[in-house]
């Protein structure tokens, strides 16, 4: 059941503090809590949740949402953002609570659940809705100072930077031993819990633990294991998962597998398909296969080839995003590998939705630049960023003067495009894009998602605080004007006064 509640928010005055005093207006957390349309979220959250009055009531949208964005922003665990509600006002005023109570406003299980419930479409949606009534805003503000009219003129307008990058997920680095040694004692565990209800009827299967558990640090512990050794290894852990994996089904066909609980018979279906996956490596001598599990708690996540110095394979999720004046989209975001080139013409029809016009420029690397695309943007009016295809052109005493205006125009959109690397490393160094602690895949997409809404309204925060003190300063230069002319008696002359005082 879900109980629709009023998204307004109260003014910041009317906000009740048990220990006296008000809250400030040019706070943080205030002045973010009117920039995000918590009465679309209201909307599309509802439709989550059946009409029926039946059972209690499920907590807010803004509650939830809200609670998502303080962990993000403060790079907290979900207890300590539950323990950081119950004591700051703010944050409290920031989730919509009409007082300030000094208690937890939910469990911090339930952050699991919040993620659960909004996907990555709506979380797009609301991360859209977010830029495009800032950027109204800022057209609204300048049209009052501007005797220019609303309309904007006809053609291609502003730059568009598109660039992908990957979001490891919290695993260790995965081997075929590691990973083989790991099922072995999974399915070790379960033989106990299925064989628990037959205790003393007769003798537990044999699963030769100990002597695996030993062949497997021997090899392990070797600093450089050669590659026979690696593979004469991963042969025997084969084997005692081999023998595991038969135990189990005998168990399964004798009723025992109803003991085991939903988490180790998920496990169990994984190990299944890891068994499978190795022991065709293995017999082809290879190292790679479709869809190629790396991880028994998460299978989803896949292993995705960058090619850095660092990392040249990362795993994790693999995103396509697009920067427009330093508010970022997340256009595509899958767990398998692809190609970022085939998104550039989506990009690119995402900004024409977005703000009713094509790009001026597109910013994007070398991957970008295919003839496909290069002919989808010459026909669209678009300059694609980088030198253009076939040999350079000869230097001539008439080509001079062009070459070397391309050459200053290629020179200025790299510089242009490194804004979007800095995107990706305010979202890994500042917040979780590093590292994401999520264990679902919807949960993990969730943690993407709205770290890129937090980062717009960073964005968003900084240029409000910008235009604050900018206003404060304009206010600063008038009154000291006034005060110079009041001071030298320009007030005796009230013809000349606002002359003077403009001119000062």
């Amino acid at each position: 059941m879900y109980r629709q509640d009023d998204p307004n928010q109260m003014a910041f005055e009317d906000f009740y503090l048990p220990f006296g005093g008000k809250l400030r207006s040019d706070n943080r957390w205030v002045v973010l809590s009117k920039q995000i349309p918590w009465d679309e979220v209201e909307r599309d959250y509802a439709m989550l949740f059946s009409g029926r009055d039946t059972g209690p009531a499920a907590k807010s949208a803004r509650l939830a949402l809200g609670a998502l964005i303080i962990k993000e922003r403060l790079s907290t665990t979900d207890r300590e953002t539950v323990e950081q509600i119950r004591e700051n006002p703010y944050l409290q005023y920031f989730l919509g609570f009409p007082e300030y109570k000094d208690e937890e406003p939910f469990h911090a299980s339930l952050m699991t659940h919040f993620r659960k419930r909004f996907d990555k479409e709506t979380l797009a949606k609301i991360n859209e809705s977010i830029v495009l009534a800032a950027r109204q805003q800022a057209r609204e503000a300048a049209s009052e100072h501007d005797d220019t009219p609303d309309d904007p003129p006809p053609g291609n307008r502003g730059k568009l930077i598109v660039d992908a990058t990957c979001t490891p997920a919290d695993i260790t680095y995965p081997t075929d031993l590691k990973l083989l040694n790991e099922a072995r004692g999974k399915t070790e565990e379960m033989i106990d819990v299925m064989h628990h209800s037959l205790v003393g009827e007769r003798p537990k299967p044999r699963t030769y633990r100990q002597k695996a558990r030993r062949e497997y640090l021997a090899i392990s512990k070797q600093k450089r294991p050669g590659h026979k050794k690696i593979r004469k290894a991963v042969r025997k852990q084969m084997g005692y998962l081999r023998r595991n994996l038969q135990t189990i089904d005998k168990m399964t066909s004798e009723g025992l597998l109803k003991h085991l609980s939903k988490r180790l018979y998920r496990l169990l279906l994984v190990i299944q398909e890891l068994y499978r996956q190795q022991l065709w490596m293995y017999q082809n001598r290879v190292h790679r296969i479709e869809d190629r599990i790396v991880s028994l708690h998460q299978p989803h996540v896949r292993p995705i080839v960058r090619g850095k110095a660092k990392s040249p394979v990362e795993f994790g999720a693999k995103i396509s995003v697009s920067l427009v004046d330093g508010f970022s989209f997340v256009d595509n975001l899958s767990w398998d590998a692809f190609n970022e080139s085939n998104d550039l013409v989506g990009q690119i029809e995402a900004y024409r939705r977005r703000f009713g016009c094509y790009p001026q420029s597109v910013h994007a690397d070398q991957i970008y630049r295919t003839r496909a695309n290069r002919r989808y943007c010459k026909d669209h009016g678009i300059r694609l960023s980088g030198s253009p295809l076939g040999r350079p052109k000869a230097t001539t005493d008439s080509s001079s003067t062009q070459l070397k205006q391309a050459r200053h125009q290629q020179r200025q959109d790299e510089l242009d495009r490194i804004a979007i690397e800095g995107k990706f490393g305010q979202g890994k160094r500042r917040f979780t894009l590093n590292r994401i602690m999520a264990k679902l895949a919807e949960t993990s997409e969730a943690v993407i998602l709205v770290s890129f809404i937090v980062m717009n309204l960073e964005k968003l925060l900084s240029q409000i605080l910008l235009f604050a003190l900018a206003v404060g300063q304009q206010v600063g230069i008038i009154f000291a004007a006034v005060t110079f002319c009041f001071y030298h008696g320009w007030q005796r002359q009230p013809q000349h006064l606002a002359t003077n005082a403009t001119n000062c």
